[in-house]
């Protein structure tokens, strides 16, 4: 996922890491066997930018879907102009009813750098130990991008006939946006291959609890926007035996301090107030009050103060802003003739980003400080509806899948592809059926991985509810 793995649902628990006791070894079924093949080979093509190719790794997946009857005329790897290693993979399984819109299934073959010196085993190497798969883009987004390309497969070969057609985009540059991003590329000059009534992303997951039960079952309903600012001040310097008090670094100090202080209003949409209602059931106790009482009321400051203690319920209530470099001064023994520092905001859906910008400028409240975008704004878009033609095929597949096990909308505090598809007015949701246990799953980290189970249980799970969602 860009920039950091922001999974809401699982963020806002706050729980500590737990060791998940290793499953008992199963035999699994042949297109269990057929999956962990494709898996494999996904995650043991490169697919960095620094070395790896996104080409590539579009064009293996490509041999399979045409072994599987796939025509030239319903894939399509996609090379951009000047981007030879950003290829992807894009493929349609035509439905009955031509009139109707596809749906999207839409994932991100790219991954994070990776040394292989600071990794206990070979990242580019797939390895499955004590219950889980260990390699870079184990869980993002190679999980997805796996499961949705074999169950593209297998919809061919079982001759399955939905009355909306289903289109795969597997594609590049999630991770590294300020390089090349292949949906942002597709939809300015490809937008047929990303036309679609809906799409299906990452974003979100299950949460298994300490226990290691299944404690809910996300789904993403719209992301905050990423954006950056740079705060500057100049000031003509000296010989720091003769101090000033109007000395750059100070003064961008002071502003720095301002931001660090200030907390941005309140805000929850139709994902984040169902979040906190049906999360307050689960929680109990204070935490749940709190969250039950804001979710009714979010004028109500005590709950929203008492919910803010956690970063994770904090940043999904709010627009936030936080410093996160600084680059001050030209020698030891000078006065600073330059400060400059950058200002990380994760904004609301709906808001401006120039309003934002805007508040800061207020809130540092010194004019001799500039504050400027960094780079072109991002798109802002609002949150998709959680209405029951998304909830009802979800809500069918995991009742029956997991029993007792609730769906909980949640917003995504980071950033992912779907953001360019909610801009451009494709409703976007993150829907993995992956449950994971509280704690670091490794993402953009070391020793990135995900539950052996986890990763065969979503694959079913996606499986059965784009089904549901294709006959309608």
């Amino acid at each position: 996922m860009f920039r950091s793995l922001l999974i809401a649902s699982l963020a806002v628990l706050g729980a500590a890491p737990v060791a998940a006791a290793p499953p008992a070894q199963t035999v699994l079924r042949p297109d269990q066997v057929a999956f962990r093949d494709l898996y494999k080979e996904l995650i043991e093509t490169n697919t960095t930018l620094s070395s790896g190719s996104c080409t590539l790794a579009a064009e293996r997946l490509a041999v399979r879907f045409k072994a599987a009857g796939y025509t030239d005329r319903e894939m399509e790897v996609v090379v951009p102009p000047g981007q030879p290693k950003q290829g992807a993979l894009v493929a349609t399984l035509a439905g009955t009813d031509p009139r109707l819109k596809p749906i999207l299934l839409l994932a991100h073959i790219d991954v994070v750098e990776a040394n292989r010196a600071d990794w206990e085993r070979d990242p580019f190497t797939l390895v499955e130990e004590n219950g889980f798969f260990y390699a870079r883009g184990a869980i993002d987004d190679k999980a997805m991008a796996a499961a949705f390309a074999d169950n593209m497969i297998r919809y061919k070969r079982e001759g399955f006939k939905p009355k909306r057609s289903l289109r795969l985009a597997l594609t590049c540059g999630e991770e590294t946006p300020d390089n090349f991003n292949g949906v942002e590329w597709m939809i300015a000059n490809r937008p047929d291959l990303l036309d679609a009534e809906f799409a299906l992303n990452e974003g979100a997951n299950g949460q298994i609890g300490p226990d290691g039960k299944k404690v809910f079952l996300g789904i993403q309903a719209g992301e905050k926007v990423y954006q950056d600012f740079t705060l500057r001040i100049t000031n003509p310097g000296g010989h720091s035996s003769r101090p000033v008090k109007d000395n750059a670094i100070v003064r961008l100090s002071h502003g720095l301090a301002r931001i660090g202080a200030h907390d941005f209003p309140i805000a929850l949409n139709e994902a984040t107030r169902n979040h906190y209602a049906q999360m307050a059931a689960i929680e109990g106790g204070e935490t749940g009050a709190a969250m039950k009482a804001l979710a009714a009321n979010p004028a109500d400051t005590a709950a929203a103060d008492f919910l803010a203690r956690s970063p994770g319920r904090n940043s999904m209530m709010r627009t936030t802003c936080v410093p996160t470099q600084v680059k001050a001064g030209h020698a030891p023994n000078a006065l600073p003739q330059r400060a400059e520092a950058n200002v990380n905001c994760r904004i609301l859906p709906g808001e401006k980003v120039e309003d934002v910008r805007q508040t800061l400028v207020r809130v540092i409240n010194d004019p001799g400080i500039s504050v400027e975008t960094v780079g072109r704004p991002s798109p802002v878009s609002t949150p998709p509806p959680l209405n029951a033609r998304i909830m009802g095929p979800a809500t069918k597949v995991a009742a029956a899948m997991w029993p007792g096990v609730p769906i909980v909308p949640a917003m995504a505090t980071g950033a992912t592809d779907g953001r360019f598809l909610l801009a451009a007015g494709t409703p976007t949701y993150g829907l993995s059926g992956m449950f994971l246990p509280p704690g670091d799953s490794g993402a953009h980290g070391l020793n990135e991985r995900i539950g052996v189970e986890a990763l065969y249980e979503g694959r079913d799970f996606l499986y059965e509810v784009v089904k549901l969602y294709a006959r309608n």
